[in-house]
């Protein structure tokens, strides 16, 4: 097997992402709508979805598991201005927080269920401390900066958070599109309520969630995207703490409890099998 090679000055990558943002944005943002369900398609799911194809198309050549490689390392000294907004915009918001209230860690609380469903099938289906990074969280951008900070670029546990985290990019804006419609069409709660349940700390997630909002009510179109704008900015500021303080630690000694579990059952089960030997 040849060596991976990696060069930050990739012309012919940097040229064919450029390739593919482009044509993302000339597509621009679609909705498909089936029955009263509208579907909205962004342009980053297009954009991601052409250069998965640039990867796997064997007459694109020049695009390999090399620049595979240099793609993930370019990805932290690119997303690096995004996470220092962050950092500034969660130390800038801290009375936000505080003023809103106790309440407000009851949205983030949430990603629980991740952790308490989530992790044990992560484990039953073979995977190990990448699960830590898999199901803890929401897996986006300020979950990121804090795996890097704590377990390195190179940690497996990053790697379980990227898989998700590419997951919820490609399928996570339609998933919560349809959801959105189809809840709120069978549950009747304010639309307002709605708009803050898509603030859950994902950009592109929040603008899929509260554009079919938009689509279902066009009469609230600016008081969905006001509440849906700082639902999202107390999320992402808050779910730093809450990930930091709560998520981690908690997922982190789940997992301990449950490999040791499992590796006390499959030593007796061993055991057993010695002995009727």
């Amino acid at each position: 097997m040849s060596p991976i090679k990696i060069n930050l000055f990739d012309y012919k990558l940097h040229i064919t992402v450029m390739i593919c943002v482009i044509i993302a944005e000339l597509i621009g943002t679609s909705t498909i709508t089936i029955g009263s369900i509208h579907v909205v398609l962004l342009p980053l799911l297009y954009s991601i979805s052409l250069a998965v194809l640039c990867y796997l198309i064997k007459p694109i050549k020049w695009i390999s598991k090399n620049q595979s490689h240099t793609a993930s390392v370019l990805m932290i000294i690119l997303i690096g201005p995004l996470i220092a907004k962050l950092a500034i915009s969660s130390g800038q918001n801290i009375e936000l927080i505080l003023k809103a209230g106790p309440l407000l860690i009851l949205e983030e609380l949430g990603d629980l269920g991740a952790i308490i469903f989530g992790l044990p099938v992560a484990l039953l289906l073979g995977f190990k401390r990448e699960t830590i990074g898999m199901t803890s969280s929401i897996c986006r951008e300020p979950q990121m900066a804090v795996l890097i900070n704590k377990y390195g670029f190179e940690s497996v546990e990053l790697k379980g958070f990227m898989v998700v985290y590419l997951i919820g990019t490609v399928f996570g804006t339609i998933i919560l599109s349809i959801l959105t419609t189809v809840i709120a069409s069978v549950i009747p709660l304010h639309p307002l309520s709605y708009a803050m349940a898509c603030g859950i700390g994902s950009a592109s997630m929040n603008v899929a969630g509260v554009s079919s909002l938009v689509a279902l009510y066009p009469g609230m179109t600016n008081n969905l995207y006001a509440f849906s704008a700082i639902a999202n900015l107390i999320s992402i500021v808050l779910s730093i703490y809450v990930y930091m303080l709560i998520s981690l630690p908690l997922t982190e000694r789940i997992y301990n409890f449950l490999e040791k579990r499992r590796k006390k059952i499959e030593f007796h089960k061993k055991r057993g099998i010695s002995k009727k030997k």
